[in-house]
């Protein structure tokens, strides 16, 4: 019988001490700290007196091999706090976290001990560790990590570990993390001119090139296409807000010490905008609004600011500057469902074009932890109630709970895309805000002539266009859909002599009266290596043009690999090519039509 989620995450944490044993077994000056399970497999933490490096781990795992068949169950045993430090001499992380278990010395601590190991563990170990696999975990590497995540503290050496309950599962995952490496979205926003980050300006601060604008600008107008259809109007906001607005919304309580902020001459004080939200109140809060007029539906696409750790940037998945496709709909509580409903379509149609199985979480508040929320108890149950029918009634009750995942302000709902690789990754957004409209006193007048509370909804299609595309990017490798990609044809001469030459520029321009994004290759190279760089840059359609082309005026494309239905085919007009693409690009369809 498979292990279950929570046995696996035991086994993993069990391994985290199998790994503590055999460091210390072959460094036993070093000086242990804490090893958790975490996805995938587990961690340990090492001040080591005499270096290590990478080359080391593959002695360690051996180790990790020759002590397991030693291991049966994990004994628990209660020391005093006194007791506990005397096993840990000279060790002050060991010391710091007995006073913080024990209390400072009021209470016994928990020590586990399998084999001839022994360490402070508040537990969840597996119950025999004969069911552990030898075949079944590695050491993947090591990494600096700051003692308890604070960099005034001092620096560690982390080594990490896979863990699955079969060796096939481990070879499975470490096959697809192969593929992901080559699929990384800094290594293709690189080799396919996307995008670009400068020193200069600064981390977590993309550049887009031309082809990586073309990029966005493609995935933005699809999105907002399908707004407009459901009545959204676009709006425009500044980027720089006063304090006071996050005061009243709950985000400067909240967020203080993420946004980026600024002292005007005369002492007031702005931030960067984080997000959009208290803007398009305001604009709703500028006259008087009868119900009639309800639903008001505004959108967006803009960049927000948040001072994110340079630790934590990551290529477009974790930036300091993103942009959104936000919207927000200023509604009556009848209204709810409705306008759910519809961003729920638009996400739908939005991620079956990308190829996305998307999964549901009903993301609720956490009641054990109340100061976490704004709102009253009331409010957050009559909201809950409300996506949970909505999410009930759509997908007949197949959603994730996902407590104590809501917005601070809300409860939402979240959609999971799994991509082509199988990992999850939370993409769109619907999220139910009653809280602002108190702080901004939206309000409506109703049919009673009385003002009426009303109820923002907050819509996130891609979330933000940067990290949905390093999502994306990786989905499908680089190899974006005709109507997506940034050079849709690319025309190679076979030689610079004019006659071919002006015949290439012709059908660019042909191309681009058609609404085609075509280019031509013209540089006094060999076609091999013109053929050579248009496939590096996974461009769909490629023709060369010779004499024979020219005389004729018909062309073989060559075809994106991942694109042909056919093997061969027969010559076409350059008219009839130019045609095909440019009605590939209008439908959104992602196969060749030749």
């Amino acid at each position: 019988m498979a292990l279950s989620q929570d046995q696996l995450v035991a086994m993993r944490h069990s391994l985290a001490h199998l790994l503590a044993a055999a460091v210390m077994d072959l460094y036993p000056k070093a000086k242990r700290t804490i090893g958790p399970a975490i996805e995938n497999g587990f961690y340990f933490d090492f001040d080591f007196v005499e270096p290590i490096t990478e080359d080391d781990l593959p002695k360690i795992e051996a180790k990790m091999r020759q002590i397991l068949p030693t291991w049966a169950v994990f004994e628990r045993h209660e020391l005093s706090a006194e007791q506990a430090k005397k096993e840990y001499p000279d060790n002050e992380f060991k010391a710091e976290l007995i006073d913080q278990f024990s209390e400072n010395g009021s209470k016994p601590v928990a020590f586990y001990k399998s084999g001839a190991y022994w360490d402070l563990c508040k537990g969840g170990h597996l119950e025999n560790m004969a069911s552990v696999k030898p075949d079944s975990f590695t050491l993947t590497h090591m990494a600096g990590a700051y003692w308890r995540g604070d960099s005034k503290n001092k620096m560690l050496t982390r080594i990490y570990g896979l863990a699955f309950e079969t060796k096939k599962d481990l070879d499975d995952y470490l096959a697809m993390t192969t593929e992901a490496k080559k699929r990384d979205h800094r290594k293709l926003g690189q080799e396919l001119d996307l995008f670009v980050f400068s020193d200069l300006i600064g981390p977590g601060l993309p550049l887009f090139t031309p082809r990586g604008t073309v990029l966005r600008n493609q995935l933005d107008r699809f999105v907002q296409e399908m707004r407009d259809e459901y009545g959204y109007q676009e709006v425009n906001v500044p980027h720089i807000t006063k304090k006071e607005a996050y005061i009243a919304s709950g985000h400067w309580k909240k967020f203080e010490h993420e946004l980026f902020k600024i002292t005007t001459r005369e002492g007031h004080e702005f931030a960067m905008k984080p997000m959009n939200c208290p803007h398009h109140a305001q604009i709703y809060a500028a006259r008087s609004r009868s119900y009639k007029e309800l639903p008001i539906r505004y959108r967006e696409t803009t960049t927000c600011y948040r001072d994110e750790q340079t630790g934590e940037l990551s290529g477009l998945s974790r930036v300091r500057a993103f942009t959104q496709d936000d919207a927000h709909v200023f509604c009556r509580t009848a209204h709810i469902e409705e306008e759910v409903l519809k961003i729920w379509d638009i996400i739908e149609r939005f991620y079956n074009i990308f190829d996305f199985k998307l999964t549901v979480r009903l993301s609720t508040h956490d009641p054990a932890n109340k100061e976490a929320y704004l709102g009253s108890s009331e409010k957050w149950q009559s909201a809950e109630t409300q996506l949970k029918k909505i999410a009930t009634e759509k997908v007949r009750g197949q959603y994730i709970n996902g407590v104590g995942e809501a917005a601070f302000y809300g409860p939402k709902i979240d959609f999971m895309g799994r991509d082509a690789l199988g990992r999850e990754h939370q993409v769109a957004t619907i999220q139910l805000d009653f809280n602002q409209p108190e702080g901004f006193d939206l309000t409506c007048i109703n049919e009673n002539g009385e003002r009426e509370r009303i109820i923002m909804v907050h819509a996130a299609i891609m979330g933000s266009i940067d990290r949905f595309l390093s999502v994306y990017i990786e989905h499908c490798a680089g190899k974006f859909p005709v109507w997506l990609a940034p050079e849709q044809l690319r025309i190679l001469t076979l030689n610079q002599d004019q006659a071919i030459v002006d015949f290439a520029n012709s059908l660019a321009d042909e191309a681009k009266t058609m609404g085609v994004r075509a280019m031509v290759d013209s540089d006094n190279e060999s076609v091999g290596k013109k053929i050579r760089t248009a496939e590096l840059l996974k461009i769909p359609y490629v023709v060369v043009i010779g004499p024979k082309e020219v005389e004729s005026g018909e062309v073989i494309p060559r075809i994106r690999k991942d694109m042909e239905v056919h093997t061969e085919h027969s010559p076409r007009t350059s008219y009839e090519l130019i045609k095909t693409i440019a009605n590939e690009a209008k439908t959104r369809i992602s196969k060749t039509s030749l």
